[in-house]
């Protein structure tokens, strides 16, 4: 069994009493994170939150306060002096952080430097009362810390897109979670606030060793206690397992699965070996396989009525011109992923062209600096997406749920595929489980003929008309919190939605429109049924209390 405690070039977790000295240590100097935005002051640190260190660095040239001096190491990636480190943290000592693998001698210097990237992390308390949750994360020094093309089995830390996850995934208090591809934990982090159990998963062993670090450094926050880190307990809340995607837990059932998978579309190299590829970003795997191997195996490890949330890279190859759908493009491959009886919802966020693709992955594995490498990785690019006739690259959420019952029971979405390219509300999980219970809902009322409505409190409604016009010749009705969606009404529709008070139910508002607009023919009801359990799904009305 692998010790994650002590993997060379990663932080050791063999002491625990030397993490405990380290945390109160922290803790003393308020290194939290807003600490640091106090210390630093707004544009400061929002300008660090882009990986833009230069602000920071000017604002805390020259000082040597314990704050100041722990934000430039471990933040900045500033060399600092023994004497105003050992100041800062005198509990755990220069010794022991070295001894940590916290921070080593600089080049030809009298001074020290980060060994990784130590960062205060935290969120607000969920209900009134509660503590926030405050910790710190250990990761890889950024390539906007340290020059140089990073190392292949870099670990990420707290990344856009692992905070984007964190942010949409459903917090229901469940038995058993899954964190695939953990990385530096930061999903088990949160997991640990809900599920009675964690499995962390990932591919890197050095992976893992950060992630146990960061467990045992907040360990009083995360409730943990020298039991849980013990693969030999039954009982232990957390369980670490090398292994690719679902390999580390064949066989195994979860409530909830959580991952933020090395989902980048990474061309091979000519001459390139699999041991040369960024493990963190594309786990080996060609073109975006590693999502659609997830998307169809992900149902095979959940309970009855399990959910699965991931985030992921979709290529989007040339349409059939002879095609007259093109709204919905780019769910041509992903829908083919989806197995029968699985509900399964898309939300694309982003869509970019190939070569804007190669752009945004060559800089962030700083390919960029060796101007020849990185024309040749570009080409690699392009070529590569050539070849399967890629012709854009869409990223975006994905919800998958197992059916309650083995036979798998009927959803009346259940796939469900839309694109939101504008920004929503953060954290979007709770609305994402709102819709999920609204859906179930619907799925209960086969007709919502004999039920009450009333209109969400966050809706509104507009109308537009050319001056002089009778009546507006565009209604629409808007979202302001959740995903913030727009609807295009009809004349009856908008009627139905200002009559939906909760008074008079969904079947007798509709023969009222009928009467009203001289419309007594099925296909009016039928129609107008429908595309108020569309309002109902989208949660424009929602079920009257």
């Amino acid at each position: 069994m692998t010790d994650f405690a002590t993997i060379s070039d990663a932080p050791r977790s063999d002491n625990p009493a030397l993490l405990e000295s380290l945390a109160a240590d922290l803790t003393a100097i308020n290194y939290t994170v807003d600490g640091v935005a106090g210390l630093l002051g707004d544009q400061a640190n929002q300008a660090l939150g882009r990986d833009q260190t230069v602000p920071a660095a000017l604002e805390l040239k020259g000082n040597t306060e314990p704050l100041a001096v722990v934000v430039r190491l471990w933040l900045l990636a500033e060399n600092v002096t023994p004497g105003a480190l050992a100041k800062a943290l005198p509990t755990i000592g220069l010794d022991n952080l070295a001894a940590l693998g916290l921070i080593e001698s600089a080049h030809d210097s009298a001074l020290l430097r980060a060994a990784v990237d130590l960062r205060p992390y935290g969120w607000p308390a969920a209900t009134p009362g509660e503590k926030d949750t405050e910790l710190w994360v250990a990761s890889d020094l950024g390539a906007h810390q340290r020059p140089g093309v990073l190392r292949k089995d870099h670990v990420l830390g707290i990344g856009q897109a692992s905070l984007t996850l964190a942010q949409s995934t459903i917090r229901r208090v469940v038995g058993r979670a899954l964190d695939l591809g953990t990385g530096c934990g930061i999903q088990a982090f949160h997991l640990l606030h809900h599920a009675s159990s964690v499995v962390a998963t990932d591919i890197s062993a050095r992976a893992l060793a950060f992630t146990r670090f960061n467990l045992m450094l907040n360990a009083g926050a995360l409730g943990l206690t020298t039991a849980d880190f013990d693969p030999e307990n039954p009982h232990a809340r957390i369980s670490l397992r090398l292994g690719s995607l679902l390999e580390p837990v064949a066989g195994e059932r979860f409530d909830l699965v959580v991952s933020n998978p090395p989902f980048v579309i990474t061309p091979r190299h000519r001459g390139e070996r699999s041991a040369e590829q960024f493990t963190y970003r594309d786990g080996g795997m060609a073109g975006d396989a590693i999502v659609e191997t997830l998307v169809r195996e992900l149902p095979s490890v959940l309970t009855p009525g399990g959910l699965a949330q991931m985030l992921g890279n979709w290529e989007i190859t040339e349409s059939d011109p002879d095609d007259a759908d093109s709204s919905l493009e780019w769910a041509a491959r992903p829908r083919q992923w989806v197995q029968d009886g699985v509900q399964a919802w898309f939300i694309q966020r982003e869509q970019v062209s190939p070569g804007g693709y190669a752009e945004t992955w060559l800089q962030d594995a700083s390919q960029g600096r060796d101007q020849q490498a990185y024309a040749d990785a570009y080409e690699d690019y392009l070529l590569d997406f050539a070849s399967r006739k890629v012709a854009g690259i869409g990223f975006g959420y994905i919800l998958l749920r197992r059916p309650e019952t083995q036979t798998g029971e009927a959803f009346s979405s259940s796939t469900r595929f839309e694109e939101i390219l504008y920004p929503i509300e953060q954290p979007v999980g709770p609305h994402l489980a709102a819709a999920l219970e609204r859906e179930q809902w619907l799925d209960s009322h086969e007709s919502i003929l004999d039920e009450y409505l009333t209109v969400a409190e966050d809706v509104t409604e507009e109308r537009h008309q050319k001056p002089g016009a009778e009546h507006p010749g565009v209604i629409l009705l808007r979202q302001g919190a959740g995903l913030r969606r727009t609807n295009l009404l009809s004349t009856e529709l908008a009627g139905f939605v200002s009559a939906s008070d909760g008074e008079l139910s969904v079947g007798a508002l509709i023969g009222a429109l009928a009467t009203l607009l001289e419309r007594d023919d099925e296909e009016f009801a039928s129609s107008l049924h429908a595309e108020v359990r569309n309002l109902v799904r989208d949660g424009f009305l929602l079920p009257a209390d």
